[in-house]
């Protein structure tokens, strides 16, 4: 008897014998061709075109591409377990859960190595270019990992999203890519380990890890299953399954009509899972666009708004804020990334522009034309990473944003303005020359998140951590190995105590929250009052902080400050990166202080500080507040596990308000002026005329600057702040201009319950008004009932001044 023929003899005879084709419809050679439009479509996606491979950025790219498949060929050992030696996937009943993760992410890993070296063979450029050995040696891979760990009768382990988004749009990718070489055994094979993994029932509901970004993924590995298998089933319940995504919400994930966006329940995610999502959206809109399956739903709209709502708003000069991608801030240069491509806010503001400009296609010309002047701009500013040479970006990315360069559009300047965005605890404000950013928590929006080992320090980045940018200056802030040098319990802006911490306290998935509710603010779209009733976390502090956002400068208050554990709290001014040989001149009331490392003092009746190449601070009245100047060594790996743990070594300058151990209702008032010379500095100490802090108690906290016609009050309860009273909790901002001045308020407690705010100011008329407005009187004051409801949002009137 002869004996039976092997499984690669099998494979490769299939390989030149027609495609089974099962799962198409029974009628014929025209539907396959929509299935094949489809796949070379999705080809021109993910490799790009209109590009010239010997040019430059390309020619590097492709180059590098090129030399990394070489290794990754080299390197690759199949044996029992692994296809790379430094990769072991199988799963002999590890001892715990993170072991599980480990072998599931290799695996993940794993399939990504092969999606690269196809990649070269499928590019031009690359050297390898339609090299049959390197090929080869992909479908070899392919076939052991199919054998090993990826097939229809393995159940999974680990991480769910390496089996269920991960490997499988690494697999798909890799099928689009070879699919003439694939033959119709590996096709039904590949199909049928994607349909264990990522059955129908996947996406049956919108709860769970089916929701936002995680949906679009799923629904990427459906559509891609449905054009290599030529099912129209899985196309169709692809392309219904985003339905879901589309809507507002008004908790938990997804966007929001404020345009926030949330992932996992709790944590302000525009900046990765946002990205992820709309990069995904983008490319699904694209692929199935004339296709019978397009995406007609009119909810679509909902993500072409996100744009301008939800994603512009966070990046500045092309940086995405890191106050809205939660664990991503901490993963730098991951372990088992081959081309050392680091994660940081430039790199992540990249790929959110990509995703725009693809988008585009799927959008009317006017939001496409809006959109490209966007992106030219953001590319004409960024001169800390130049976008078109972006590491993170692929050839196809860059493509289309070089595109957007030499298109015809003009480019936007960034816009000035403050958007606040209650439904994630965020604020964003920018003026001409800056931009600042705020980070709080609530009962709704978690402190930090961790999880999977990563982000595990970033306790208190919801304790009101204040961030700011140069138009021109200080953009690589937080880029320059900000989270893995600086002192956890110092980021600026904060309120913290000193208690010492665990890796990943409080929880993981924003688990992390405190129990409060009064966190929000009022803005009229250029000014804004801000506040958050701050816990600790894992501590007994307390504080009230508020934030006046203006025309030059933002005004801090703190008030309230009490906490009984045994240990010191302070209220960070500012902690500066200043890179890794930086010696930045630092001047208090006038008189230079010591460039040197280790220098420290405490600053008694210190008026105004002044950091060079920065910004200015001013302490009314006068203040104690400590400096100090010093290098500090960490690795990616203490915040984060899977990253490498190469040490990098950064200088800082941090200036604090030492609140002592245990203190008793303390408080701080500081004037942060981004940008800000010396003389700026000094002469805005010098006029004190300039601002009235009216209040700075644990029940209310206001301010008015008379030159800008600006008064703000946080009413933690109801009372009488100046000419302000509220019969309840709100916060209330109030804006002069001439003869009108514009009245909005907030109720931050989101309990619905009606709030009366009166101005003691002579009123004629209230010439305009949100629906949610009542007027009561005019005349000698102006008394206004507001029904705030229960989503923070901002109620405004607009009056005519007596």
């Amino acid at each position: 008897m002869p004996p039976s023929p092997s499984r690669r003899t099998v494979l490769l005879a299939a390989a030149t014998a027609p495609l089974a084709l099962s799962a198409a419809p029974a009628h014929a050679a025209d539907a396959y061709d929509a299935y094949d439009t489809l796949r070379l479509t999705w080809r021109d996606l993910i490799l790009g075109t209109g590009f010239t491979p010997t040019a430059e950025p390309y020619a590097s790219k492709l180059a590098a591409l090129g030399a990394s498949a070489r290794d990754l060929r080299a390197t690759m050992a199949p044996t029992s377990g692994s296809l790379w030696p430094d990769l072991p996937y199988a799963d002999p009943e590890p001892d715990t859960d993170a072991e599980s993760y480990t072998y599931s992410g290799n695996l993940g890993t794993s399939f990504d190595r092969l999606r690269r070296m196809t990649e070269a063979y499928a590019q031009p450029g690359t050297g390898l270019t339609g090299d049959t050995a390197l090929r080869a040696d992909v479908l070899t891979g392919l076939d052991h990992l199919h054998d090993q760990a990826y097939n229809a009768s393995r159940a999974r382990y680990g991480n769910w999203y390496h089996w269920q988004i991960g490997i499988p749009q690494a697999l798909l990718d890799i099928d689009v890519l070879l699919y003439d070489h694939l033959g119709a055994a590996r096709v039904a094979e590949h199909t049928a380990a994607v349909d264990h993994f990522v059955p129908d029932s996947a996406v049956a509901t919108y709860t769970g890890t089916s929701t936002g970004a995680n949906r679009v993924d799923l629904c990427r590995v459906l559509a891609l299953r449905g054009v290599i298998g030529k099912a129209a089933a899985k196309l169709q319940l692809a392309r219904d399954a985003l339905s879901p995504v589309f809507p507002y919400v008004t908790k938990g994930d997804g966007l929001h009509a404020d345009g926030s966006f949330i992932q996992h329940t709790y944590v302000p995610y525009a900046g990765s899972y946002g990205a992820v999502m709309l990069g995904g959206l983008s490319l699904l809109f694209a692929l199935l666009k004339g296709s019978a399956w397009e995406v007609t739903d009119s909810g679509r709209q909902v993500v072409l708004d996100s744009v301008e709502k939800a994603y512009a708003p966070f990046l500045f000069n092309g940086l995405a804020m890191d106050g809205v991608s939660g664990r991503a801030v901490s993963r730098g240069v991951q372990k088992a990334d081959t081309r050392g491509i680091r994660q940081d806010d430039q790199l992540r503001g990249h790929g959110i522009m990509a995703g725009i400009a693809l988008l585009g296609r799927s959008a009317s010309t006017a939001e496409k034309a809006r959109w490209e002047a966007m992106v030219k701009g953001w590319i004409a500013r960024d001169y800390f990473s130049p976008v078109l040479t972006s590491p993170a970006l692929g050839v196809a990315q860059l493509a289309r944003l070089q595109a957007v360069q030499d298109g015809a559009a003009s480019p936007a300047p960034e816009p000035v303005g403050h958007r606040l965005f209650p439904g994630m605890d965020r604020a964003v404000h920018r003026r001409p020359g800056w931009a600042a950013a705020l980070s709080m928590a609530s009962n709704r929006i978690t402190y930090y998140e961790n999880g999977n080992g990563e982000n595990l320090r970033a306790w208190h980045s919801g304790s009101g951590m204040l961030y700011w940018w140069g138009a021109a200056f200080a953009n690589g802030q937080y880029s320059d190995d900000f989270w893995p040098t600086v002192d956890p319990g110092r980021l600026p802006g904060t309120t913290a105590s000193r208690t010492p911490l665990t890796d990943g306290e409080g929880g993981a998935w924003g688990a992390a929250r405190p129990d409060v509710r009064w966190v929000g603010g009022a803005t009229d779209g250029t000014y804004a009052a801000v506040g958050q009733y701050l816990k600790g976390l894992s501590s007994t502090l307390l504080a009230k902080k508020s934030w006046f956002f203006l025309d030059d400068a933002v005004v801090c208050l703190g008030a309230g400050i009490h906490g009984r554990d045994g240990t010191g709290v302070e209220s960070v001014v500012e902690n500066r990166n200043l890179g890794a040989n930086g010696v930045h001149a630092f001047t208090v009331d006038g008189s230079a202080r010591s460039t040197a490392l280790g220098w420290s003092a405490t600053l008694t009746g210190a008026r105004w500080a002044h950091l060079a190449g920065h910004a200015g601070y001013v302490f009314p009245g006068g203040a104690t507040v400590k400096a100090l100047r010093q290098a500090r060594t960490g690795a990616w790996s203490d915040i984060n596990k899977g990253a490498v743990s190469t040490p990098v070594t950064r200088r800082y300058l941090t200036l604090w308000f030492d609140h002592g151990t245990d203190p008793t209702w303390a408080t701080y008032a500081y004037v942060l002026m981004p940008g800000a010379t010396a003389a700026q500095t000094s002469a805005r100490a010098a006029d004190t005329g300039w601002l009235t802090v009216l209040a700075n108690t644990n029940d209310q906290q206001g301010v008015r600057v008379p030159s800008l016609g600006f008064t703000g009050v946080n009413f933690w309860f109801g009372g009488t702040v100046g000419a302000v009273t509220a019969s309840a909790p709100a916060s209330v901002m109030i804006r002069e201009s001439g003869d009108t001045a514009s009245v909005c308020v907030c109720g931050p407690l989101r309990d619905g319950a009606a709030i009366e705010v009166t101005w003691r100011r002579p009123v004629s008329a209230v010439t305009s008004k949100g629906p949610s407005v009542q007027v009561i009187s005019t005349g000698s004051a102006l008394t206004l009932r507001v029904a705030p409801g229960t989503l923070g949002a901002v109620h405004k009137a607009v009056v005519q001044l007596g």
